[in-house]
Order: structure tokens, then C-alpha cells, then sequence
């Protein structure tokens, strides 16, 4: 009997060693090894509700059905714009605190536009001259990966990646140990001396391969069976702007990019306005994550990925089209690509993964007039010839408009001053004649904005993208349904409302529970949220609060 006892004690202590393993090899680590920010450029909430049943089990539906879905998670500011939208998620702040209010803005002082991302005190590397002039100058705050950084005594990798310089740069903030972007001009990944002396010998073998050349020596046709685009619009209509007046598949890119290009072999542009921009994307994150070792020890890493072809896609053919329909199954098989590669190389339980949107997107208001809603273009061009005819008329011949810029006037304050004019007085008759035109909704001075709390409805969006050093004297909200007049588009985003603030949010990967949220958050909640759930200090200006439902 003491032999039985014994034998069967043994074979129970064998046993519950291999459980306690096999339960060790399950648990995630006490913080993510990988933290990944998949973020899309003009991805509305109900985009992707809509194509939902066609998507990929093992794509972004994978996120959806074993991660936490936020379906009510919106930007609380007025100018959604890329940069903006980058900027806050990386923040947790709003654009009045981090300061990228617009992707552009005028400085009366110089008499200029400026860039979000434009540094000329840095050089290219890799790349064409005027690609390279771009760095983290202008963001006034610091940011998640910032305070990773130094948390982790710079032993945490960061690295961004995008087709655009201002999405890749803004997403990870000030300490990157590199950022690339795609330049039109080479058809290559590059960055700045700000980051980089050199590219790496990886990134040469990269852009060695000219895969941007493949891609746009092929056609773009669609992925799926016509059926399965019946939630947009016939791929046939007269709403689009197309890529050199075609709208209707399929499209001959090497043809197309002749008449695109003008003729000039050394203009890549087109890949951006393509789904196959986002296929290089994938492409690159993953040679990243591979050469740089990303996720392979205890020191949590961090990649953000700027996917923002369907930026360009939407634009010219609306968030309704064919087109954006193709775009956004063929992101879906990027996302599966990405993550099959993630999954078995680093593991779910060391990856946390959030996949989100900078913006949204109006809808072509030509496609709502038809349906008889209220809808259509602000020519702002028109209304600022008048609005200096008027200024002449009230205060005499003189250059009273410095510029416009992103639904702001920016007046000549030093003639206004030299004329002994109260400029507060001025910004009022502005805003008052403003109010006049269609499709206006408001137009709102400086002053009112200097000692004022507007409670949080539009008006408190519009001050959260007022910063005073880079907005301008007048801001101008449109009605619901109206976008600027442009040549190049047929629809765009800047406003405060529903079609462009929500998006979705979705977390993934390592402690994070299958649950769906329905309560409001802002977008300035992920910077905490990371910050808390890696156990690094807010990011210096952040405003927003942790997400409770990830830390059950």
C-alpha cells in the first residue's frame, strides 16, 4: 500500500506540473512585449459596420469577435484632419493642447503656409529633398511612445511607418528610433536626418526589390464578386472624380499613370491613390518587425502603422463607391496578412494590439442632394473676393485678408493696428458678412474664443481645435452635408460632426477580454489607456482617462 501511495503521489505531482506549464505557456507577461497601433486614414464607424458579414474571419473580424469593440468612440474637435487625428491619438490631447490644430496652417507673421510636419533643419535621407524636410518639430506635447521611451531608459524600440510623412511622424512623436515614409518622387520608403543619419541595409533591400514599380506596372480589379459591393453605390455614376476622369473598374494603373504623372517616369503619386499603397505598407511593417527584432524581449516595443490609401481612395470617389467598397476588403486582407505573421511570430499574449481611424468622411453631398437631403460645396474662393470687396468698402482700399486656410481667415494685423482699427471689432463685420453665405452654419471671432467654456457641444469642439498661436482671427463651421469646394475631390472631412469624429476603435491581443462597449469615449482615452496598461507616466499634456473596461 505505501508503494501504491507513493506511485500515485508521484503521478499527481507529474501531472500538475505539466497543467502549471501548460498554464505558464497561456498567461500573458506582466506587460505586452508588442504594443501595435493600426491606425486608417478616412474609416467611418458605420463603413465598417457595413461590410462587416464580408469580411475575413481571420482579418479585422478576428479583432472584432475576440477583442474589445468601442462603437462609440468619436474625436471631440472641430477640424478632422489627418494630422490632427494622428497627433491625438498619440497625445491623448486635443489639438488646442498639442498644437497640430490643422494639417496646414498660415503664420501671418512670415506670410506663409506652413506644414504639420515641415522642418528645414533637417535633411532627406533616402529620398528626394523636399520628401525629407519633415520631423516632429511642430507637436507641442509629448506622447505615448515618447514616455515609453524614457520610462524603459530608451531600451523600448519605437518605430512608425506610413505612405504619409505627417500620419507616420505624428503617431509616434519625438524619441522614434526611426520613422519612414513613402516618397512619390523615388517610389521608396525614406525619413529624415532627424531620426536616421542613413537608411538601414534592410530598408535598401527593401526599396531595392521596387515593388512600388510592380504594383503600378498591374491593374486594380476588383477582389471580390460584383455581389458582394451591393451595400455601395452602381460602380457607373456621375458623383466620382475618378483617377484621370476613369471611375469604373478596371483600372489600367501603367496607363493610367502615364496621363497621371504628365509623363514623368519619376512620379510614383499614384500608388497612394490605390489599395496596393496599403499593400506596401503591410509589406514593410512586417520586414520591420522581423529585422528589427520587435517583441522579443521583456522591454515592450512599440510600431504604429498608417495605412492612408483609403484617404486618397474616398476622396476621389466617396465613401460610398465601388472603390472604397474594393479599398476597404483589401485592407481587411492586409490586416489578416499582418496579423497571421504577428500572431505566430511574437504570440497573442505578448501583443497588444488597437486598431483605429484619424477621421471620417462626408458623404459627396451630389449623392445626398439626390436622396433630397441637405447637402453641398461652401465655395470659399467666391466668398473671400466678396469678403474683401466688403472690408474695402468699410474701411477703405487695402489688404485687409492676410490668407485663408482650412476654414479660417487670417486678417493683416499690422494694418489693422497702423489704421488704429480695434481688430476685435474687425473679426465681428468678418464673421457677421460670413454667416451670409449658403451652406454656412457659423462664424465664430478670436475673442470668442480667449476666456470661454461652451459646455461640449459643437461649439466646445470647435475650442478644442483653437490654439492661438496657429489659428486664425475668423472660424467657419459649415452646415451638416457641406464640404469646401475642391477641383481635385468630391467630398472631404473637416467638421465636427457624426460622419466624421466617429470611428472605430478596437483593442486585441494579450490581457484584453471579447467584450463590446457602447458607452461614449473620447479618441484622447488611448494614450492613457497604453500608458496605464504599460505602467508608463500620461503623456505630458494628455486629457484624456483610461478605458476601465480593458483593466477587467
Amino acid at each position: 500500500m505505501p508503494a501504491a501511495r507513493f506511485f500515485l503521489a508521484f503521478i499527481y505531482l507529474i501531472l500538475s506540473s505539466a497543467r502549471l506549464s501548460a498554464q505558464g505557456a497561456y498567461l500573458p507577461p506582466d506587460k505586452p512585449r508588442l504594443v501595435i497601433g493600426i491606425i486608417v486614414e478616412q474609416l467611418k464607424f458605420d463603413q465598417l459596420e457595413r461590410f462587416r458579414d464580408k469580411l475575413a474571419e481571420d482579418g479585422i473580424k478576428k479583432l472584432i469577435n475576440e477583442g474589445t469593440y468601442f462603437k462609440n468612440a468619436s474625436y471631440e474637435y472641430m477640424l478632422t484632419q489627418s494630422a490632427p487625428g494622428h497627433a491625438t491619438i498619440s497625445t491623448g490631447a486635443e489639438p488646442s493642447f498639442h498644437g497640430i490644430t490643422p494639417d496646414n496652417w498660415y503664420l501671418p507673421l512670415k506670410n506663409e503656409q506652413i506644414y504639420c510636419t515641415k522642418d528645414i533643419d533637417v535633411n532627406p535621407v533616402g529620398g528626394s529633398f523636399e520628401s525629407g524636410l519633415n520631423s516632429p518639430v511642430n507637436l507641442q506635447a509629448s506622447t505615448f511612445s515618447d514616455e515609453l521611451k524614457v520610462a524603459s531608459n530608451k531600451q523600448s524600440k519605437v518605430f512608425g511607418i506610413g505612405l504619409k510623412d505627417n500620419s507616420a511622424i505624428l503617431s509616434t512623436g519625438h524619441s522614434a528610433d526611426a520613422v519612414y515614409w513613402f516618397d512619390n518622387t523615388t517610389g521608396t520608403w525614406m525619413t529624415s536626418s532627424y531620426y536616421l543619419k542613413s537608411l538601414p541595409a534592410w530598408v535598401n533591400d527593401f526599396n531595392a526589390m521596387k515593388l512600388s514599380q510592380s504594383y503600378l506596372d498591374g491593374s486594380w480589379t476588383l477582389l471580390r464578386p460584383a455581389k458582394d459591393y451591393s451595400e455601395c453605390l452602381p460602380d457607373s455614376n456621375n458623383f466620382e472624380k475618378g483617377l484621370n476622369g476613369q471611375s469604373t473598374f478596371p483600372y489600367d494603373l501603367k496607363k493610367i499613370r502615364t496621363k497621371f504623372s504628365a509623363g514623368i517616369k519619376s512620379d510614383y503619386s499614384l500608388l497612394r491613390e490605390t489599395p496596393f499603397g496599403n499593400s506596401l505598407t503591410t509589406r514593410l511593417a512586417i520586414r520591420l518587425i522581423e529585422e528589427e527584432k520587435l517583441g522579443k524581449d521583456d522591454v515592450t516595443d512599440y510600431l504604429s502603422i498608417c495605412y492612408s490609401a483609403t484617404d486618397y481612395i474616398g476622396h476621389r470617389f466617396g465613401p460610398s463607391s465601388v472603390e472604397m467598397g474594393d479599398a476597404i476588403l483589401r485592407l481587411d486582407d492586409e490586416i489578416k496578412k499582418l496579423l497571421n505573421y504577428v500572431l505566430d511570430s511574437i504570440g497573442k499574449k505578448n501583443v497588444l494590439i488597437y486598431f483605429t481611424s484619424a477621421h471620417g468622411i462626408s458623404e459627396i453631398p451630389a449623392v445626398l442632394q439626390s436622396s433630397k437631403i441637405p447637402a453641398g460645396y461652401f465655395k470659399q474662393n467666391q466668398a473671400l473676393q466678396l469678403l474683401r470687396s466688403y472690408l474695402n468698402a468699410v474701411y477703405g482700399e487695402g489688404n485687409w485678408i492676410k490668407g485663408y486656410s482650412e476654414r479660417q481667415i487670417f486678417l493683416n494685423r499690422a494694418l489693422i493696428e497702423d489704421a488704429r482699427i480695434p481688430l476685435e471689432d474687425v473679426q465681428k463685420k468678418v464673421a457677421r458678412f460670413l454667416v451670409q453665405f449658403t451652406g454656412v452654419a457659423a462664424a465664430y471671432p478670436y475673442s470668442a474664443f480667449e476666456a470661454n467654456d461652451f459646455g461640449n457641444g459643437n461649439l466646445k469642439k470647435i475650442i478644442n481645435s483653437f490654439n492661438p498661436q496657429r489659428s486664425g482671427d475668423v472660424i467657419v463651421a459649415l452646415n451638416p452635408g457641406w464640404v469646401e469646394k475642391d477641383e481635385d475631390f468630391v467630398t472631404n472631412h473637416n467638421s465636427p460632426y457624426e460622419y466624421d469624429t466617429h470611428v472605430p476603435l478596437i483593442w486585441y491581443g494579450w490581457t484584453v477580454n471579447r467584450s463590446t462597449v457602447n458607452r461614449k469615449v473620447n479618441m484622447t482615452d488611448i494614450a492613457p489607456t497604453l500608458s496605464s496598461l504599460c505602467k508608463v507616466p500620461y503623456p505630458n499634456a494628455c486629457t484624456g482617462e483610461p478605458m476601465i473596461e480593458l483593466f477587467r
